[in-house]
Formats: structure tokens, sequence, C-alpha cells
């Protein structure tokens, strides 16, 4: 049997959630609402971890607490949109964090449907909506793997991100294309 603190398979000295949890606070991550409706209900939650996975086809992979108060609706709903927030909606943002009820949560703010029925906020820089095309579970949390079906119009402003337990803005613009070599 390994040490208290160390991995049997490995013999390396685990990490430390809170050691962990310090240093990922430290990483500025872009903040997002994860939404969805179907037979298990209107639900939704805030998230920092969404990342691409693929263009082809288009998916990204979002993270979910299973002690959640969305997480009874996410899995058992086939769909979800991810709204990426700007500057301006740290206030809804807040709001999907934890503790406010679903309904509630969802009247903060003003939403639409794209294919998948799932609410999209309107005033977002963009939205995917996305079907769940496979789980996975992973310590605490479930990770989903989603499909993307539809996309919003590019909203405008400056970008919502989380770093040092708070939010921030930072600036999003078009970068010029690059000149062809001549």
């Amino acid at each position: 049997m390994a040490p208290t603190g160390t991995d049997a398979e490995t013999g390396m000295k685990a990490v430390e959630a809170g050691a962990y949890r310090a240093a990922m606070a430290g990483v500025a991550s872009a903040v997002h609402l994860v939404t969805t409706d179907g037979p298990g209900g209107r639900a939704g939650f805030t998230a920092s971890a969404v990342c691409s996975v693929s263009d082809a086809p288009p998916t990204l992979l979002v993270c979910v607490n299973r002690s959640s108060s969305a997480f009874a609706a996410v899995a058992q709903n086939a769909a979800l949109c991810v709204s990426t927030l700007s500057a301006g909606q740290g206030e809804i943002a807040a709001s999907f964090g934890g503790g406010t009820p679903q309904e509630a949560r969802f009247a903060s703010g003003r939403w639409y449907e794209l294919a998948t029925g799932a609410p999209a906020l309107e005033g977002a820089l963009t939205a995917f909506d996305c079907r769940i095309v496979r789980r996975t579970e992973v310590g605490s949390h479930d990770v989903l793997f989603c499909e993307v079906v539809a996309l919003s119009e590019a909203g405008t402003g400056d970008a919502l991100v989380y770093a040092d337990r708070r939010y921030h803005s930072i600036p999003v613009g078009m970068v010029p294309a690059a000149q062809d070599a001549a």
C-alpha cells in the first residue's frame, strides 16, 4: 500500500486539492453560461471549464460538477448551449454561479433558441448550441463532449474572464489577416 498522499501506481506524491485550486485560481479563463432544456428541465450554471476539442466535427468539452443544482437536468437532457459572456455580463454570471434557484437565474437574462431548444443568452459574445455526444466521469465532475450544431451571430464587446477568484474584462478585437508573402 502506498503512503498517504502518494499515488499507489506511480509512487509519485499526490497534489493537495487546496494547492491545486490555488494554482488554478491564477489561470484566466473565459466565462460561459451553460444552459439546457428538455425532459430533465431547464437549468444552467456558470462555467470556465469549457474548451474546443475539434473543428471536424465542431466539438466542445464542458465540465459539470455532479453536485451542482444543474447536474440532474444536464444529465437527462441531450442538448446544451454554451453562451460566452461579454465584460458587462458579470452580474448574470454571478447569478448562475450557485445558490440562486434555477427559475431566478433565467429571469436575470433574455433568451432565445437556436437548433436544440437549449436557451442561448441574448448579448453574449457567441453561443454554441450543442448536442451531448459523450459523457465521462472524472473525479467530482462529468466531462461532456458536445457536438456544435448551431452558432449565434458573433456579438461585440470585451470578454469576461475569471482569474484570481474574480471577474475581469479583456479587450477582444479582430486580428488583422496575415499579408501574403510577395
